[in-house]
């Protein structure tokens, strides 16, 4: 159970204005139509608007153009949902760290007297670790990797040798920082290894998720700006470059060389091609296969509609047909001008 806080502990805390009585103690967050008495919930989508006056929550966080439909005591903030994010933070603060290296772990390297390093841990050769990093059990760092303050990496993270994770770094069990990216070149009938020689170089604030995995370089590094969030299993090829505040989804495929701009955001298993940019401010829908640069800022989508399997198929044979049509109207537009000239 969480700690509970008072309302106006938490405006004093966050910020927002406080309506009603500021002694209310909450300890939890919920949704609208989930919260309990005790529970803060929020509003974020209007379309869950009618739902404030149902809730059993004791407290509610709304937008101002919605304040006045409830009378629950209410924190007002303009971004709802980011101050709900806040809440939730602000009553479930993180587990204490233990400082220390636990016996099982190998470590090559000198470590801070403030890092906490768990069981199995295995730490390589010329590492620099900050300090208040956290690798809790079997994480693997290669040898000549930095980490940067206050960075937390969870079970079984691997960071490959030379690679560069900033400050305040959150990365979830499974994902795999610097594995060799997919280089090679056709020899004959055979592949020909090409060494993959550059790193990974990740900013500050940045979050990973779980069996993500991000190639190093060929030769020049593969970069992850700051504030970059990265959700679970997302393949990042080598080369490629990720502008500040990007946001994935999960199932993200990204080829390389490809070059996404900043606060760009892609939505779950959507497929970018290689040797490609995605201006700043780009959107791509979930699902969607980007096989051109998109450098205008905007929303673009390239899902084919979900219909009866028997009407999909109808659907597209009529597309295969398309670039026929598309012939035959400039035919007839070409003979059409020639008739008006004549007349």
């Amino acid at each position: 159970m969480a700690a509970g806080l008072r309302l106006d502990e938490i405006v004093a805390s966050l910020g927002g204005v406080l309506q009603g009585d500021g002694a209310l103690v909450v300890s939890r967050v919920g949704t609208l139509q989930s919260a309990q008495p005790g529970d803060i919930a929020f509003l974020a989508n209007p379309k869950y608007r009618s739902q404030l006056q149902t809730t059993q929550a004791s407290a509610v966080i709304v937008p101002p153009q919605f304040a006045a439909d409830t009378q629950l005591p209410r924190i007002v903030h303009r971004n709802s949902y980011a101050y709900y994010a806040r809440v939730v933070a602000l009553l479930n603060p993180p587990a204490a760290r233990r400082p220390g290296v636990h016996r099982g772990a190998v470590v090559h390297s000198p470590v801070p007297a403030s890092a906490s390093i768990g069981e199995n841990v295995v730490v390589g050769r010329g590492v620099h670790l900050g300090e208040n990093v956290t690798l809790q059990p079997g994480c693997v760092i290669g040898d000549g990797a930095s980490i940067g303050d206050d960075s937390l990496l969870h079970p079984n993270v691997v960071v490959y040798d030379r690679c560069v994770i900033g400050r305040r770094a959150i990365i979830h069990s499974g994902a795999v920082i610097g594995s060799d990216g997919f280089g090679f070149a056709k020899d004959g009938d055979r592949w020909i290894k090409i060494p993959q020689i550059g790193r990974v170089v990740v900013g500050d604030d940045v979050e990973i998720g779980a069996n993500t995995s991000i190639d190093r370089g060929a030769l020049d590094d593969t970069l992850v700006a700051d504030g970059v969030k990265l959700d679970n299993q997302i393949q990042i090829g080598h080369n490629c470059s990720i502008g500040e505040n990007a946001a994935m989804a999960g199932c993200v495929g990204i080829a390389g060389s490809t070059r996404i701009g900043r606060r760009c955001t892609i939505g779950g298993a959507g497929m970018i091609s290689g040797h490609l940019e995605l201006g700043d401010d780009v959107h791509i829908s979930g699902g969607t296969l980007v096989a051109r640069s998109l450098i205008r800022p905007g929303q673009y989508t390239g899902v084919f509609p979900l219909d009866e399997h028997a009407e999909w198929l109808h659907n597209a044979a009529q597309l295969r047909r398309l670039s026929r049509l598309v012939e035959r109207v400039a035919e007839l537009e070409k003979k059409i001008k020639l008739m008006e000239i004549k007349s």
